[in-house]
């Protein structure tokens, strides 16, 4: 599954500024219902 994810810089640990997946809430929601699992909990 592809998302419509974006990068952000953001520092790591080291100090380094490095490239981070981003998503909004409505791009979470499509991520964690796409999950196929019978013990997953439905999201209201």
């Amino acid at each position: 599954m592809v998302t419509n994810c974006n990068q952000l810089k953001l520092r790591s640990e080291d100090g380094k500024m490095c490239l981070t997946d981003v998503a909004d809430t409505e791009q979470l929601f499509h991520i964690i219902q796409s999950i196929p699992s019978p013990k997953a909990e439905p999201i209201k």
